[in-house]
């Protein structure tokens, strides 16, 4: 089920007029709004395989049908997600959920659809079928060092897949941790963490990088081994300089400023990148922007400043990815939405004036420096993210544009309405 230029123009018609006349009042406040639409246009975020059927919880799941089975169905719908949108264009695969026979023909489907491959994700925080040693007690981390051997190899495996696909990126995340007091010796743990990511890091090509991911808890909850961004940054200076940290905004605690993490790590060239969500209480995998917008503006003020002043292009500088769990949502239209938050967070971190933010924060006027950002953040930009799309010729209204060629209605009549996603 894809769509194609001439049925989104269609629909565009149908807003156009409407859309031309917000896009002019909004755009009377703004300064150089060509330069603005431009590093919207260029703007694209990964859609990850794994976000594509319906999530859960471990009390249960609630398909809504038409999920794709396999992996040429996945590119499919991240394909519809890139028409729609025009900000879309990669996708980021976790092996061995979503491995690829062929890679070759795999390659072809995606480049017919406009897509490459980004980051890939490898998994040693469950246990696979036939797999030798179980990861029950840890993957890199653990004491037996025949565990440790078959994560690295995994690790490995995962980057002769991504080689095959054109991915420049090995992202890892690691469940490894403890429950209960004395169950580990923290010290050899996190030495073990290192030796084993030594390992992998010794297999990496010269134009790859290694993203090492952090997260305070879960699944284990008195301890994880790579719990914070201090721990990620340790272990990504020890690696070398093709190793950083990858952020994902749902694992930190309550409160935690991840806009000045993201500024530290940027000033020390070790921000990977991010796995973009939202969370009320602690790693909820909502969508991006559907509980807090404002602490990604300000993410995304700080991501602005810190690329700019280490001139770096926005568009390519870090990794940019979606790590989501709609679990009463329908996939496709929440990962739409994700895109559209991230988006108008970005627009809204353009629009800060940055010359007069600086000259409030030198004479210490902070109501100033407050009005200042929240100028930007108060301006409605969605008709420079819908004229962006538009310029692109993508959808004006994304969501609605779907939802108007019954894309969900057809998959189910494609595929079937019991189907279960790869990796789920």
């Amino acid at each position: 089920m894809q769509l194609d230029k001439n049925q989104i123009a269609d629909a565009n018609q149908q807003q156009l007029k409407k859309h031309n006349t917000r896009l002019v009042l909004v755009a009377e406040d703004i300064n150089d709004v060509e330069t603005v639409l431009q590093k919207l246009s260029a703007f694209n975020i990964a859609i990850p395989s794994w976000a594509l059927g319906t999530g859960g919880t471990r009390f249960g799941r609630f398909s809504g049908g038409g999920e794709p089975r396999c992996l040429e169905e996945k590119l499919e719908d991240v394909g519809v997600i890139h028409s729609l949108n025009r900000s879309s264009n990669s996708i980021s695969l976790h092996i061995p959920w979503d491995i690829p026979d062929d890679a070759a023909s795999i390659k072809a489907l995606a480049s017919q659809l406009g897509l490459h491959f980004d980051a890939v994700n490898s998994n040693t925080f469950q246990d696979q079928a036939n797999q030798t040693h179980s990861y029950k007690f840890g993957s890199l981390h653990h004491v037996d060092k025949q565990v440790r051997e078959q994560a690295v190899a995994h690790n490995i495996e995962v980057i002769k897949y991504g080689m095959d696909l054109g991915s420049k990126a090995l992202s890892v995340w690691l469940s490894d941790g403890s429950n209960f007091p004395g169950q580990l010796n923290f010290r050899e743990a996190f030495q073990n963490t290192l030796e084993s990511l030594q390992e992998v890091y010794s297999v990496l090509p010269d134009n790859w990088k290694v993203w090492v991911e952090y997260k305070p808890y879960e699944p284990n909850f008195y301890s994880t081994t790579i719990g914070d961004w201090g721990q990620s940054y340790l272990l990504a200076s020890k690696l070398g300089p093709k190793a950083s940290t990858l952020v994902d905004l749902g694992h930190h605690l309550n409160g935690t400023n991840i806009e000045q993490i993201v500024s530290i790590l940027l000033m020390e060239g070790k921000l990977a990148g991010f796995h973009f969500n939202d969370s009320k209480y602690g790693d909820d995998d909502l969508t991006v922007g559907s509980i807090n917008p404002y602490q990604l503006f300000l993410i995304f003020n700080e991501l602005v400043e810190g690329m700019d002043a280490r001139n770096l292009d926005h568009a390519t500088g870090i990794g940019w990815m979606i790590d989501a769990s709609h679990n009463v949502k329908d996939p496709i239209e929440d990962l739409l939405q994700s895109v559209q938050a991230i988006k108008i967070a970005y627009a809204q971190a353009l629009l800060v004036d940055k010359a007069a933010l600086k000259a409030a924060q030198q004479r210490n006027d902070v109501v100033l420096a407050q009005e200042i950002l929240q100028k930007a953040y108060r301006t409605d930009v969605r008709p420079l993210v819908a004229e962006a799309s538009l310029r692109m010729e993508g959808a004006i209204d994304p969501v609605n544009t779907f939802r108007q060629f019954r894309v969900r209605e057809n998959l189910i009549k494609e595929r079937g309405l019991n189907t279960v996603a790869t990796g789920l």
